[in-house]
């Protein structure tokens, strides 16, 4: 079996709100073969940045399309055309855009391989730790700290036992950001976990302040409150509080996710597959976390594909946490890209069983949707 083709969809809702709601659009990778199967990934980044590095030609050794550098190749040897691919982008893609661009191509390539075997991707990756994940219902926080405690009674009717909230007004104030926490834990009530994400908004004393002040409200975790690269503040905070402290969802390849791991000691490490490098470097990256000591969750606010590569990985690894799952479902294009959708049972997420990904995208969607 040989690849013949690989392209990068770039599919658009005619209408996009100025919000920190990364589902929206998204860069959706089809990877073709000779055997007629077809595999997708998706990749969460500056879409036509992404096309362009997947799509783009030869231009040397060093720098090249990454389509190009894997035409003809054997889709079935998934490590060896991850290594290939960064090899032949070095100068563009040691880190962010060319790694992001690798994970829809790296997912594609599982999803082919699954396809082929009949067999779901977290066989083929050694899982099987469960066959169920919990999941948490993730959100943004209403526009007042009322209207979130209305949107956390809203998600624990919807059969939710944990929920975050994240990004502004968070970061607003002192006051505004304690009477967000007290009143999204007032709606979900006290047997729920309550998930804090503040979206890079402080600096290590203000996110040390905030985290003692929010553990009155017992938060499972505190999410991103720093800049990602900012990892002696990580470091400082993580040592200065009892309030896990999560992040990594900026992060891409191992060696980045060691620094945030080794000089930011934080206590959950977020990886989003579509980011990090595709599932090959995803079980690289919970190895890594394994050896110290420290429990993994995934990141993602884009599609159902992207949930269902977590689902994969998360069944996969012995230190999985929790998966992040979006709510919300005013997003259409999540809805309605692919054929399959996910819903949350009694708090949990089914493991799909499907050989590949065990989601295929809707022809329609794609057509109605796709800007280039």
């Amino acid at each position: 079996m040989k690849i013949t083709k690989v392209e990068a969809l770039y599919l658009r809702l005619p209408e996009v709100k100025e919000q920190c709601d990364s589902g929206q659009d998204a860069v959706v990778v089809r990877v073709e073969t000779d055997a007629g199967i077809t595999g997708i990934g998706e990749v969460d980044s500056a879409p036509l940045a992404v096309k362009g590095i997947i799509e783009g030609p030869y231009s040397h050794q060093i720098t090249a399309g990454l389509g190009s550098i894997i035409l003809g190749e054997d889709p079935m040897e998934t490590e060896k055309l991850w290594y290939k691919m960064y090899d032949a982008n070095i100068y563009a893609g040691r880190r962010g855009l060319g790694i992001h661009a690798m994970s829809g191509i790296d997912m594609a390539l599982w999803d082919i391989k699954g396809k082929a075997l009949g067999m779901p991707v977290w066989k083929l990756l050694g899982g099987g730790f469960r066959n169920r994940v919990r999941c948490y219902a993730s959100s943004l926080f209403g526009d007042t700290p009322e209207e979130t405690g209305e949107l956390a009674r809203q998600f624990r009717d919807m059969g939710f036992n944990a929920v975050k909230f994240g990004w502004s007004p968070m970061g607003e104030s002192e006051a505004t950001d304690i009477a967000l926490v007290r009143e999204a834990r007032r709606g979900l009530g006290a047997d729920a976990d309550l998930l804090i994400d503040a979206g890079l908004v402080w600096d290590a004393k203000t996110a040390l302040q905030r985290a003692q002040a929010f553990a009155e409200h017992r938060i499972f975790w505190l999410e991103e409150p720093l800049r990602a690269d900012d990892y002696e503040g990580y470091r400082k905070l993580s040592e200065g509080t009892s309030v896990r402290i999560a992040a990594g969802e900026e992060e891409s390849n191992r060696l980045s996710y060691i620094e945030l791991m080794d000089r930011g000691k934080i206590d959950v490490v977020q990886v989003d597959l579509t980011r990090c490098g595709g599932f090959t470097e995803a079980m690289k990256i919970a190895s890594l976390a394994w050896d110290r000591g420290l429990v993994c969750a995934n990141h993602g606010f884009t599609t159902y594909i992207n949930v269902a590569a977590a689902l994969h990985w998360l069944a996969s690894i012995p230190n999985a946490l929790i998966c992040e799952f979006v709510a919300e479902q005013e997003t259409n294009l999540r809805e309605h890209l692919t054929l399959q959708r996910f819903r949350n049972r009694d708090g949990y997420l089914d493991i799909p069983q499907a050989p590949g990904l065990g989601v295929d995208l809707n022809p329609e969607a794609v057509a109605r949707y796709r800007v280039a």
